[in-house]
């Protein structure tokens, strides 16, 4: 039984050649049939003779469509084999000349969507000319006839001995089914038996194609006759080697005496190439500083891997692992400089500002210095994106002089990122850690947990569990990763991480953190770090490094406010990079830059404004309210709406809030109804009208207890129709007893408030204490006023006058009469 791959390789089927019931008439029907024109078939690796059946699956599109057009027509196709078995689409370059006329037996659909046909070879034909490549092959051709021999004698004596010679082989091939044999005797058509013995052959293609080509049956016959002799001197040898193996060896010491064999047979050829490379490892291994039990576990294993054959599945995964150990710097250390003065000018010249994160880092390495280990808290960067946190951590690596690696946590599910797989599993692989300590190739680097507030966990395990032995001084000694199977020190690790937002961290993993607050950038620092840092470092990327380039203070200012709404510097870095290639585009073109870069430019080059101030100034109705929210990206301004209409008192709050932005909506109505008189606000409106609170860009999830005030603002003043005095943001939580409660974020929603052009701040007064902390030029043009009750903040917020004082007077003297 051979297997053979036709159109498609990836698809293989089994064959056992027929054959032909009542061959004389149903080729006399193909000749009747046959046209001038013939689709033809290419075969990839087999070659079709007269008389046998195959069945072959079509994949390649113009071999569907010639099987398709030959079975609507008349059955009939020519099969031709390629001369080059890898070529996917060929040409008619690439076919042979001769080929076999064959019928379409059978045409089955597969359920996948392929083509399988089952074809019976009748005559041999020469391609004459190839008249049509698209859709398919089509050729004009000849009809090849047979040449009987003369001497029918010694005809029948060759076709005795291809009988003999295949009956041989059937017995010395133990995949071939002994039932071939009767099958052989029966055949009685000579031509028939010559195609049925070739086509299970497993000569070359080549060979059979040459077999095919000829006409005379006797050369046929010589032909097949050699190739069998060649087949059966092949087996035998086989069966030979196998029997000698048998006798001489028994089966306790088979195993052993092989492998001193191939050991013998490899070094008469130069060496045993799996010798040389344990050899290697035996160096490298006596050059490691071990630990007694990493040393211990080495030699065990590196012995067990000597006894072992390299083609045993588990030769590569204790490979692999020695491999690992001996790639890990155990006990190598770079050497630390703790010099304060360079570490303090290093961090001045990668980051601008942030000094009293400077004197927290300096702090941290003096007591390093004077310790003399790891033992103190795991610094953790808390802020939003594009500040700087993972830039300090490689400037800090930079000062002392360690080896920096970055280790990304962010969507982390698997614990065994964190501890490693048991290296029996298939694809194991060490854990996070231990190969970014491969990495860095040193066991004392700097190593960053970027995004440790992104870590997740399912069905996989925890990872931050996984995070609490790493980062605990009192156990990282000995972490212990499951792919190792031994204890690596991280003790001398200077682990930093960095996160967006503190509350989604584990809190036993938060409490291993020190937690440094990075606030946002003011708009002055922000002019401060493009000149310093993005424009320089923009300038070298796109080759215009000493063009006499030019961005004011004023330039800069305006692709900030206009074209950038964020925190960090993250967006202004790529606009100011839109900006240098417009002029690197102008100076290949016109072989010099524009001498000025206006305001006029910048619109030219990034489009016209995208953000705008003019919103929070506009002249609101009552009802608008202007709030500030703490978002793990940076303050934002949140608008409050209030729209009251004919109903029975329901309340209707949209937007997409929280539970905790829907109490303080509750809490600040239900202290509106409590002094509806002190506002002049008719008692029965709360149970005629419908009250809709909204906060709009409703795809945006909001919670948080900072937007009481701006939501009892907003309820006041659409109640009042008094406006909320322009340019006026605020933000703290309310209580039923009037009072004002103090929030968190407020840096950051000052900083928001100042960009959106904000003039004035409600706060409740003890956050006096946090705002004394901003610098005070980040305050300037902003109006900070502190109060401590609700009726001092909607005093201060609303305008005196009602929109329309005489409308209101006649509803509230038409509702006290109906009253």
């Amino acid at each position: 039984m051979n297997r053979f791959y036709v159109d498609n390789p990836e698809e293989e089927m089994e064959y056992m050649p027929l054959f032909p019931l009542n061959e004389d008439s149903d080729t006399e029907q193909d000749v009747r049939d046959l046209e001038e024109e013939l689709p033809l078939l290419p075969l990839r690796n087999t070659v079709l003779f007269p008389g046998v059946v195959l069945p072959i699956t079509v994949g390649r599109d113009k071999s569907i469509k010639a099987v398709q057009e030959a079975y609507r027509h008349n059955r009939l196709i020519g099969a031709v084999a390629q001369t080059d078995p890898s070529i996917e689409d060929p040409t008619p370059g690439d076919l042979t000349q001769v080929g076999t006329i064959a019928r379409i037996v059978k045409l089955i659909r597969m359920p996948d969507g392929g083509t399988t046909i089952i074809i019976q070879g009748r005559l041999r034909f020469r391609i004459r000319e190839v008249i049509s490549e698209d859709p398919f092959f089509k050729a004009h051709y000849e009809l090849l006839q047979d040449i009987q021999p003369d001497n029918e004698k010694e005809f029948e004596a060759y076709i005795a001995t291809i009988k003999d010679l295949a009956a041989q082989l059937i017995q010395l091939s133990p995949h071939i089914p002994s039932e071939a044999t009767i099958i052989l005797r029966n055949i009685e058509h000579p031509s028939f038996l010559i195609h049925f013995v070739a086509s299970n052959l497993n000569s070359e293609i080549k060979e059979k194609q040459q077999l095919l080509e000829t006409d005379q049956l006797k050369a046929r016959a010589e032909m097949l006759i050699k190739m069998l002799q060649t087949e059966l001197q092949l087996a035998e040898l086989k069966n030979k080697i196998t029997n000698r193996t048998k006798a001489d060896i028994d089966r306790q010491q088979r195993e052993y005496f092989l492998q001193q064999q191939l050991k013998s047979i490899k070094e008469e050829l130069g060496g045993d190439a799996n010798e040389k490379e344990l050899k290697d490892m035996q160096k490298r291994a006596s050059e490691k500083k071990w630990t007694d039990a990493a040393r211990e576990l080495f030699q065990k294993e590196i012995e067990k891997l000597e006894r072992m054959h390299p083609s045993t599945p588990d030769y590569s995964v204790l490979y692999n692992h020695l491999d690992f150990m001996l790639d890990l710097p155990w006990q190598e250390y770079t050497e630390d400089h703790y010099d304060l003065k360079k570490a303090r000018r290093i961090l001045d010249e990668d980051h601008y500002d942030m000094d009293k994160i400077k004197e927290r880092i300096l702090e941290y390495l003096a007591v390093l210095k004077l310790k003399g280990d790891m033992k103190s808290p795991i610094l953790c960067f808390v802020g939003p994106p594009g500040i700087g946190k993972t830039s300090l951590g490689k400037s800090i690596a930079r000062a002392i002089g360690r080896k920096y690696v970055r280790l990304s946590l962010g969507g982390l599910h698997d614990e065994s990122e964190i501890r490693g797989h048991r290296k029996t599993y298939i694809g194991a692989m060490p854990g996070r850690i231990l190969q970014s300590i491969r990495k860095a190739k040193s066991s004392n680097p700097v190593m960053i947990l970027d995004e440790i507030d992104k870590v997740g966990s399912d069905f996989r395990g925890d990872p931050s569990s996984a995070l609490l032995e790493v980062l605990d001084p009192e156990q990282n000694h000995s972490f212990y990763d499951n792919y190792l199977e031994l204890e690596y020190d991280l003790s001398r690790v200077m682990f930093i991480a960095t996160a967006n937002d503190i509350s989604t961290i584990h809190p036993a993993l938060r409490d291993r953190l020190e937690i440094i607050e990075l606030s946002g950038y003011s708009l002055e620092e922000k002019i401060e770090i493009a000149r310093r840092h993005l424009i320089p470092k923009q300038k070298e990327m796109h080759g215009l490094k000493d063009a006499p380039i030019h961005l004011s203070s004023k330039i800069i200012s305006f692709i900030i406010q206009h074209y950038t709404r964020e925190s960090g510097v993250r967006e202004l870095d790529r606009q100011l990079a839109s900006v240098m290639r417009f002029l690197a585009k102008e100076k290949v073109l016109n072989g010099q830059l524009p001498e000025t870069i206006d305001q006029q430019l910048v619109e030219k080059i990034l489009g016209k404004p995208r953000f705008t101030n003019e919103i929070y100034h506009a002249n609101n109705p009552p009802g608008v309210a202007i709030g500030l929210a703490w978002t793990p990206v940076g303050g934002e301004i949140l608008f409050i709406e209030v729209s009251l209409s004919e109903g029975k008192g329901e309340l209707k709050m949209t937007g997409n809030l929280g539970n905790i932005m829907k109490e303080s909506a509750m809490t600040a109505l239900s202290y509106l109804q409590s002094h509806a008189d002190a506002y002049q606000i008719n008692p029965q409106w709360f149970h005629q009208k419908n009250i809709h609170i909204h906060v709009p860009e409703g795809a945006v999830p909001k919670d948080g207890p900072s937007a009481g005030i701006a939501i009892l603002t907003a309820l006041t003043s659409a109640f009042t129709q008094r406006k909320v005095k322009p340019y006026l943001a605020m933000t703290g939580e309310i209580t039923l007893r009037g009072e004002l409660l103090p929030v968190g974020g407020i840096k950051e929603k000052i900083l928001a408030a100042r960009r959106s052009g904000i003039k004035q701040v409600i706060l409740c007064k003890e956050n006096k204490k946090d705002v004394e902390e901003i610098d005070a030029r980040y305050l300037k043009g902003l109006k900070i006023i502190y109060v401590e009750s609700m009726e001092e903040a909607l005093q201060l917020a609303l305008e005196k006058k009602a929109v329309d004082r005489k409308k209101q007077t006649r509803l509230l003297s038409a509702s006290s009469k109906s009253s």
